[in-house]
């Protein structure tokens, strides 16, 4: 790290290094390895939990947190009054407790609930995630954390606030709970690995929908329109590349000194103002090379389908992880075979879902995963900044500028 600002985001005493934060993942994957009975379910005490966004991914989630037994949906927002209605109906939520419009969030805090588990577009996450800790509550928190710096820089300070009143503060990555990838990068960690000299990730998806505009921002909010569109959910890079850059620092463990690339928008018919095209190039202080390619579009993928990977080549080894495929580490003194790591979409939330209770009902104040989450997040903004600029920018010059983006919220239902 290099300048004042960004050291700052690395000096709360309470945030723990990455052996640490691989073996608190490696001890959840094996806990959730079986599933529990009902009776031990039954027996776990209930958490009053809150959902705000409950579209697709959230409608989704907060169905794993009611299936986990030991959740209570005890409310949940929703900007559109029929996908709240939709997924109470779903889940049991009473009537009376199912809110909808801008303003929906603070009445799902103000419902009694224990925790949240946040699931709108990102552009929404520092402010609702503030809210939420200045109440008192654990925070469940999808990726990214934020769409520019100053989104980081809040949620930094959220859960440094979440740890102080002892609160649990969990961002929901996939990769870094999946037992092949658990024990490829222990072994790499302890030695297995040697001197590393490239980093290659990548990520090929589909396109989301991308209508035309309308006069105001509401047809957006659905779908996952808005991954298309930078200022409500960071665009393609930092909402979806984001996961191999996340599984890259779980190793690496630094941010680059400087980023350059290209990218382009080839999607089919395109309204927002994201790219999905990209070749990026991290430059990092020591030498280190990462090189980053990722394609968002139809014609190859559904969006439902990710290949998303990241892959190590040192001097003996050589590494991949990943969020499907096969995990291996290859060469050197701690050789692993791996597997195939499969179905972790659902299975990592299952996981971290899982991860949360426990932390929450132990009082473990637990905000590990906080800490990548941001770096990541900075790190994907850095790279979609040099992209957009064509131009070679650095990490102080990034956390310099501390560039807001904003959104267009007039004609919305506050």
């Amino acid at each position: 790290m290099h300048d004042q600002s960004t050291a700052r985001l690395h000096q709360d005493p309470s945030a723990p290094s990455r052996r640490q934060f691989v073996a608190a993942a490696a001890a959840a994957a094996s806990a959730m390895t079986v599933a529990l009975p009902a009776s031990a379910q039954q027996a776990q005490p209930k958490i009053k939990l809150g959902v705000v966004g409950c579209g697709g991914r959230g409608a989704w989630i907060a169905r794993l947190f009611k299936n986990h037994g030991a959740y209570d949906i005890h409310a949940l927002a929703d900007y559109f009054p029929d996908v709240a209605n939709a997924a109470g109906d779903a889940l049991g939520v009473d009537k009376s407790r199912r809110f909808s419009s801008l303003s929906g969030y603070k009445k799902v805090i103000e419902s009694g609930v224990d925790a949240v588990a946040l699931e709108t577009p990102p552009y929404f996450f520092p402010e609702h995630a503030r809210a939420a800790v200045d109440a008192g509550l654990h925070v469940y928190l999808a990726k990214p954390v934020a769409v520019d710096v100053p989104g980081c820089l809040a949620i930094e300070a959220a859960a440094r606030k979440a740890a102080t009143n002892k609160k649990c503060f969990l961002v929901d990555y996939q990769i870094p709970t999946d037992p092949f990838n658990i024990e490829a990068l222990n072994r790499a960690r302890d030695g297995g690995l040697g001197r590393l000299f490239v980093v290659h990730s990548h990520y090929f998806g589909g396109q989301f929908p991308d209508p035309p505009k309308t006069a105001t921002i509401e047809s957006r909010l659905r779908f996952l329109t808005w991954c298309n569109d930078v200022a409500l959910g960071g665009g393609y890079h930092v909402n979806a590349c984001i996961h191999s850059i996340h599984g890259g620092l779980l190793l690496v463990g630094k941010t680059p000194a400087a980023a350059t690339g290209f990218s382009s928008i080839r999607r089919n018919n395109p309204h927002g103002d994201s790219h999905d095209a990209f070749s990026i190039s991290f430059q990092f202080a020591d030498g280190l090379v990462w090189n980053h390619l990722a394609r968002h579009g139809n014609g190859l993928f559904a969006p439902e389908q990710v290949f998303s990977g990241c892959e190590f080549l040192a001097d003996p080894a050589f590494l991949r992880i990943g969020y499907g495929g096969r995990t291996i580490l290859r060469g050197g003194p701690k050789q692993y075979a791996g597997g195939d790591v499969q179905n972790l979409y659902e299975a990592g939330a299952v996981r971290n879902i899982a991860t949360f209770h426990k932390n929450v009902t132990e009082a473990a104040a637990d905000t590990t995963t906080v800490r990548l989450a941001i770096d990541s997040c900075l790190m994907t903004i850095l790279a979609r900044e040099a992209c957009l600029r064509g131009d070679k920018i650095t990490w102080d010059q990034l956390l310099k500028e501390n560039k807001t983006l904003s959104a267009d919220l007039s004609g919305l239902k506050a």
